[in-house]
């Protein structure tokens, strides 16, 4: 008996983990054969293997500028997170601030508590009175703002672990502060700055409620905000166009993770080997 219900376990196991997998894999095998198929449905069929549903898509005028739109808001965003976030987390690590963990904590928390659909109001009214509605500039300070609290929370971890001696050493040999942090501090916490980068573009390149609140024209807006704008005459959304795009709106993002994963393999960790 025993054994018996081993096996019934192990099987209960097989099933249990085969329904999760195809309740994962189906929208991703939608997603890779519906956009070759003429008139794609909610139904996962074989595809036709057409590149009609490509060429009806390059003849919207918005769809294809758009995701550049999304690449320039996202390296733009991530520079400046990491950029700023290095600065900020290298100062809270290692000099002597007062109460710098309940700042730390503190900034994390605000960012969690007011988000972007919360604070959407006094934003516009910020980007307005500004003056950088509808344009690049407010709207990438408006996403390097939001990510911030967390990507210097996260830095620091990785700032913590870099032994003060190697800064002494530098320091030893005539390094300023400048050249400290550019030649000492930074190659050892690359992991860190990868895993902040990779982590903005992604938050920046799936954000809706930023660029649609914050932009007006149409052939500005990033490809997160022109998916939503395929519909037929009809009000129906458009399955061929949706499916299209969403395929050419996944890949950099596959691609890049494919390269860190490359990169970095399972060494994404801070910390220095002696």
């Amino acid at each position: 008996m025993t054994a018996v219900r081993t096996v019934l376990r192990r099987i209960g196991f097989y099933v249990l983990v085969s329904l999760v997998t195809a309740f994962f894999a189906l929208p991703m095998l939608w997603l890779v054969t519906a956009p070759f198929t003429r008139h794609p449905t909610f139904a996962v069929r074989w595809p036709d293997f057409t590149l009609a549903n490509f060429r009806a898509l390059g003849d919207d005028p918005n769809a294809l500028p758009s995701l550049y739109n999304s690449a320039v808001l996202s390296l733009w965003t991530m520079l400046l997170t990491v950029g700023a976030a290095a600065l900020a987390a290298y100062a809270l690590s290692k000099a002597r601030v007062p109460g710098r963990d309940a700042i730390l904590y503190l900034l994390l928390l605000l960012s969690s508590v007011i988000t972007g659909t919360a604070a959407m109001v006094p934003i516009f009214q910020l980007m307005f009175r500004l003056r950088l509605l509808d344009q690049d500039l407010g709207v990438i300070l408006v996403l390097t703002g939001g990510l911030l609290p967390a990507a210097i929370f996260i830095l620091k971890d990785f700032m913590d672990t870099m032994p003060r001696s190697h800064e002494e050493s530098a320091r030893v040999f005539g390094a300023n502060s400048l050249q400290v942090f550019g030649h000492v501090v930074l190659p050892n916490v690359r992991p860190g700055l990868a895993t902040i980068a990779v982590w903005a573009v992604v938050n920046v390149w799936g954000n809706f409620l930023m660029p649609f609140l914050l932009y007006r024209s149409p052939e500005k807006q990033p490809a997160a905000v022109t998916l939503n704008t395929f519909y037929t005459e009809g009000g129906q959304p458009d399955l061929a166009l949706i499916s299209t795009f969403a395929l050419l709106y996944s890949v950099p993002v596959v691609v890049m993770f494919l390269f860190v994963s490359r990169r970095y393999g399972f060494r994404f960790h801070g910390g220095i080997k002696g």
